[in-house]
């Protein structure tokens, strides 16, 4: 196969003709293949079913001194608050435990920061002329809609491979409408990449003109290597304190993707301070969240070297479909030459770069042929990829031989929409 950018008109045509009775060939095919979010597979939900029958007498549901079906802890129960302190490297004092999301926590947080605002607020939010937020792209759409919701204008800030480009948010933050930044700093949605120690501690040493500038550090995937030993990562809360800024960091994790997607246990870890601030907002909100699956999560995750073994079941799950992935897009379009991709050992997403322009049409290709993907664009703030390029793969959901064909067909969508490039279509 030739490389598409050194073929004449006439290769062009042939490469496009037998593309394109081969879409057609799929389209036959009738498949129903999604793609589209990064969900635990039936094989990994079923490996962690045992959670269901942790907690089966009454008396298994007394802890921490607690009878957890009553009402109390709004922090959460003290033995899930040192689970995810020991997970994260923080403090248990450092921690609030929320319901199934952190997604939840993350949207309270900028909620809060809108209504009341944060610990150093001089005013909240809404009361603010103008309300900025960086937004590290490609990245995770859903973040990007929190803010977008509260009406916060979207600044795109470059990913590079050690991460954010640092250089622009330090330049950045000198505007004190600059009110915060969204990062996934392990395994990043959808990059893969881990951050580097350099940029974490440039992070942690960020003076931002906003005094509530807040750092929404979300680390959904802190322990999910699926190739590999466990990647040790730095304590952003410690580290923000190290550098005086003890208060500027709300970091946030969930068991989604350990235990049951729709069923998890979420924390938020910040400072003692902010702790203390946002435990007085919750408590107008609630009395607690559940602490009977807690509890549950507890018993059955039991400690983060345990919690580490048990992601090493979901490993041997989610390595083979990652395998598969990159297998096929080194056949199928390496040779090619239009198109760029990450190797990620962890996490639970592929990005891929195709030639700029064609992004949306090879997924709307791709729909046409029964394969769902996340829309183009959705890695960008206001769903808007100003290259119409990146396009975020997530593999986790089907079995390897479903995984198989919607590749297929996604390598075809992509020569497809590349070739119609080409050839002026």
């Amino acid at each position: 196969m030739q490389v598409y950018a050194k073929m004449n008109a006439q290769q062009l045509l042939a490469a496009y003709a037998k593309e394109k009775a081969y879409f057609e060939e799929c389209k036959e095919k009738g498949l129903d293949l999604n793609m589209a979010r990064g969900k635990p597979a039936k094989a990994q939900l079923d490996a962690v079913s045992g959670i269901l029958t942790v907690l089966s007498e009454p008396e298994d549901c007394v802890a921490d001194n607690t009878d957890v079906r009553n009402y109390g802890e709004l922090a959460g129960m003290p033995s899930a608050r040192a689970f995810w302190a020991d997970i994260l490297g923080c403090k248990p004092e450092q921690t609030v435990l929320g319901g199934t999301s952190s997604l939840n926590l993350a949207f309270d947080v900028i909620s809060r920061a809108y209504s009341h605002g944060l610990l150093h607020s001089p005013r909240p939010w809404c009361k603010e002329e103008k309300v900025k937020f960086l937004c590290p792209a490609p990245g995770y759409d859903r973040h990007f809609r929190i803010t977008e919701f509260f009406g916060a204008e979207l600044i795109t800030v470059p990913m590079t491979p050690e991460g954010p480009d640092m250089d622009l948010v330090e330049e950045y933050i000198k505007d004190p409408a600059v009110k915060g930044i969204w990062v996934v700093p392990k395994y990043s949605n959808p990059t893969g990449i881990i951050f580097s120690n350099e940029t974490v501690r440039r992070f942690a040493a960020l003076k931002p003109a906003a005094p509530d500038f807040a750092i929404m550090w979300d680390n959904a995937y802190c322990v999910h290597e699926f190739i590999g030993d466990y990647v040790e990562f730095p304590d952003i809360i410690g580290l923000c304190a190290q550098y005086g800024n003890p208060d500027m960091v709300y970091e946030f994790a969930s068991t989604s993707k350990i235990t049951f997607a729709g069923a998890g246990v979420s924390v938020l870890a910040c400072s003692e301070a902010n702790v203390d601030y946002f435990l007085r907002l919750f408590s107008v909100q609630m009395i607690s969240y559940d602490k009977v699956n807690q509890l549950r999560h507890v018993r059955f995750l039991k400690d983060r070297k345990h919690t580490l073994e048990l992601m090493k079941v979901h490993a041997a799950i989610m390595a083979p479909k990652f395998q598969v992935v990159a297998e096929i897009l080194e056949e199928q379009l390496k040779p090619c030459g239009f198109a760029s991709w990450g190797n990620p050992t962890g996490g639970y997403f592929v990005s891929l770069d195709t030639m700029p322009g064609t992004a949306k049409r090879a997924l709307a290709l791709c729909k046409e042929a029964g394969v769902v993907m996340t829309p183009a664009g959705a890695t960008y703030p206001y769903g808007i990829d100003p290259n119409d390029s990146n396009i975020r793969i997530a593999p986790s959901l089907p079995p390897v031989e479903e995984l198989q064909k919607a590749m297929d067909v996604f390598c075809t969508c992509l020569k497809l929409a590349a070739l119609e490039k080409l050839l002026g279509k």
